[in-house]
């Protein structure tokens, strides 16, 4: 039994070593959460709204899981406070990943995968602005490529994006309902220097990024959004992190956002499917 224990310690510290530097904050990597795992999430998001007189808020708990080395799913949902002046319930998402491609060696590897994800909001259209993250309902498909090179990751994810609400039908042509959102991320490992035991530190420094362009009238947005994390026995991350907008024409909800998360990945709990 013992030499199982070590055994398994040995595979975490090689699997988190490998790849803490491309556990973004903004985005997903090519590569998928360990298989018949269970990773839990909680993330809050702080607008920065002009004249406004309250803290606008969202708060999004995430239940992700590993199927399969090559696939993975998410569940979340969302409660905020910007449409409204208390925190109230506005949507559900659920998001699916296949990694389809990779070349894996010593400290690198590169990867490929779809994705693909649904949201239901309750909200109406107010912005021009288009997201599954609780201000839309809407569908999106869309690659990710991930390559990893000792200590540094840097990924690319081009996506299509489709929004759906009764106020195209009032009034087509006046807003973006088609979109294509890019990213570009790169994340690097500051701590440790060398990994000796899984309970050290992992610091991680992040800066992605995100832009969007729309289909019909063609508005868009660019952010620049830094990060940094802290990983805790190689199980539990602590993000903090900020997106700015450099430039753009859309109408938004808020230009500037500060975001802080927390999560927690239990591996190895469900049970294998035997033969």
């Amino acid at each position: 039994m013992k030499y199982y224990c070590w055994i398994w310690l040995a595979a975490l510290l090689v699997s988190f070593s490998a790849q803490a530097q491309e556990l973004y904050v903004f985005t997903d990597p090519a590569s998928n959460l360990p298989a018949r795992s269970i990773s839990a999430k909680l993330t809050a998001r702080f607008a920065d709204l002009p004249n406004s007189k309250m803290v606008r808020q969202r708060y999004m708990p995430e239940l992700m899981v590993g199927l399969h080395k090559n696939w993975m799913a998410r569940v979340s949902t969302s409660f905020s406070n910007f449409y409204q002046a208390g925190q109230k319930w506005e949507s559900a998402k659920i998001y699916t990943k296949w990694r389809f491609y990779s070349v894996d060696g010593i400290h690198r590897h590169f990867r490929m995968a779809a994705f693909a994800d649904g949201a239901l909001s309750k909200n109406k259209l107010v912005f021009d602005e288009m997201n599954l993250d609780g201000d839309n309902s809407g569908l999106q498909v869309g690659l990710i490529a991930t390559q990893l090179l000792n200590k540094l990751a840097v990924s690319g994810t081009a996506s299509y994006m489709r929004v759906y609400d009764d106020r195209f039908k009032s009034m087509p042509g006046m807003h973006d309902q088609d979109a294509i959102a890019y990213s570009l991320s790169a994340g690097y490992l500051l701590f440790p220097k060398s990994y000796a035991d899984y309970e050290q530190v992992n610091l991680n420094l992040y800066l992605e990024v995100l832009g969007m362009k729309g289909l019909g009238p063609g508005m868009y947005y660019l952010d620049v959004a830094p990060a940094i994390q802290l990983i805790f026995n190689s199980s539990t991350k602590f993000n903090l992190g900020a997106r700015w907008e450099t430039t753009g024409n859309m109408n938004r909800i808020a230009r500037n956002n500060y975001f802080v998360s927390m999560e927690t990945t239990f591996l190895n709990v469900l049970k294998s499917r035997k033969k």
